[in-house]
């Protein structure tokens, strides 16, 4: 599933969601077979008739990811798939995934840069270098499943994120802060009108 949901405009839902298993040469009406039942667990039975530009984003990812889901592989590529949505519906879209993935069961890797998205999301975390990519750090992500956002406050997640910003960044000291000599409690002159 790449970043942006690449729907056809042209198209309705239900064909969007159809389109992959078309081009692998199922009838129209074979792929619909195979899409129908799954459009209510993926919130958008009642929308089925509708076009991409009637849907939000969170919506629009559902499709996305429904198109992919129909082709029943055993594991799922998702590239950064929430990335362009608002942040209220990127974490809406977070539950989501994680409780269609309790139903499901699938193997997925998640490309993302989001730090608390691959806690939340992932059992285990692989941060890559830059160019040529390689593995430079494996982490276990050993919090309970059903997560709930609140699990991103624990102990373990605290420093399972403390841990990949160092390596990221490097360590946090005000010593190697550009800005640590810089006051940001500057207060506001009130203006009189």
């Amino acid at each position: 599933m790449p970043q942006r949901d690449a729907l056809m405009p042209w198209r309705r839902i239900i064909d969007n969601a159809t389109l992959g298993l078309e081009v692998q040469g199922a009838s129209r009406a074979e792929a619909r077979k195979r899409v129908l039942p799954l459009l209510d667990q993926f919130g958008l039975k009642g929308f089925e008739n509708h076009y991409p530009a009637q849907l939000s984003g969170g919506m629009r990812q559902r499709v996305a990811l429904l198109r992919t889901v129909v082709h029943e592989r055993k594991m799922l590529l998702l590239d950064e798939p929430f990335g362009a949505l608002d942040a209220l519906t990127r974490t809406s879209m977070q539950r989501w995934l994680e409780g269609m993935w309790e139903r499901h069961r699938w193997t997925a890797l998640l490309i993302t840069h989001d730090i608390r998205e691959a806690i939340y999301l992932s059992d285990r975390i692989y941060m890559l270098s830059q160019r040529p990519a390689q593995v430079v750090r494996e982490i276990r992500v050993l919090l309970p499943r059903r997560r709930n956002f609140s699990d991103l406050n624990s102990p373990a997640a605290t420093r399972i994120e403390a841990d990949l910003l160092e390596a990221l960044i490097g360590p946090d000291t005000a010593e190697q802060s550009p800005v640590a000599d810089q006051d940001f409690a500057t207060p506001i002159p009130t203006r009189h009108y």
